[in-house]
């Protein structure tokens, strides 16, 4: 899997959380850079406001350290 669909699930995955089904039309992310994938990631991960200790772990995978 290359970088740009591993963004383009892990987008999914925190649009989704908590949800069921697909929230997103993946096919229209496919066409954005992966500087604005990640942008959109970043963003969703600042937006997710008061959360459990378990809903924290699970966020916590799609952090990047470097």
């Amino acid at each position: 899997m290359n970088e740009k669909e591993a963004l383009l699930e892990q987008i999914e995955a925190l649009m989704s959380y908590g949800k069921e089904g697909q929230t997103i039309n993946p096919e229209l992310l496919q066409y954005l850079e992966i500087k604005d994938l990640e942008s959109i990631k970043e963003g969703l991960l600042r937006k997710v406001g008061i959360l459990s200790d378990e809903d924290k772990e699970w966020l916590e995978q799609f952090k990047k350290y470097e």
